[in-house]
């Protein structure tokens, strides 16, 4: 058997990788949907007269570049902070007047109003998180099963259980009174 032929890849997948891979933080991520999204909402007030549909479709990939976008670590805040993203956009669309009473009323039935989109949009990232969780957690299980595998005699590396980090190997804890938590200084013998 000869080398595994490679094919190439398909012209989507080799434009997608050319694309900017960022890797935000939860408080980047949070602020670059609502960043984006209030200023879609100006842009949509300015052109489009407050359009609900053009804010709405605008949001979705506003939410999976969010969503792709986040480092691994800060997963669970993509889908927590789109919604607030969505809020944020939708001020200028919202169409208030009569002070701060009238703007809050406006924002709160604009919210109701469009929710089917603020729906998919937290959809939208919540599945792209979940997979890319679900992918990272698999890359993760194949490098510790590769790394049980190369230990001598398939055993996981690291302290056995009972040693103290440091010791020898095979070396087994000592019991006594003295060790352990809550022990306190050895006082020499008189």
């Amino acid at each position: 058997m000869g080398a595994p032929v490679r094919r190439p890849a398909p012209p989507v997948v080799v434009a997608l990788r050319r694309l900017p891979n960022p890797r935000l933080t939860g408080l980047g991520a949070g602020l670059f949907a609502s960043a984006t999204m209030l200023v879609i909402g100006f842009l949509d007030w300015l052109l489009f007269d407050g359009s609900p549909v053009v804010f709405g479709v605008l949001f979705l990939p506003v939410s999976a570049l969010t969503a792709l976008w986040v480092r691994t670590a800060d997963l669970v805040t993509a889908p927590i902070s789109v919604p607030i993203a969505f809020a944020v956009g939708v001020v200028p669309i919202s169409g208030g007047s009569g002070g701060v009473g009238g703007q809050a009323m406006a924002l709160v039935t604009a919210l109701a109003v469009h929710a089917g989109w603020l729906y998919g949009g937290t959809l939208v990232a919540g599945l792209i998180t979940c997979v890319r969780k679900v992918r990272d957690m698999g890359r993760r299980q194949r490098a510790a099963g590769v790394a049980r595998a190369g230990a001598p005699g398939g055993a996981r590396p690291g302290p056995r259980s009972g040693a103290k980090p440091g010791a020898k190997p095979g070396a087994k804890a000592k019991s006594g009174a003295k060790s352990g938590a809550g022990a306190g200084p050895r006082r020499p013998a008189p």
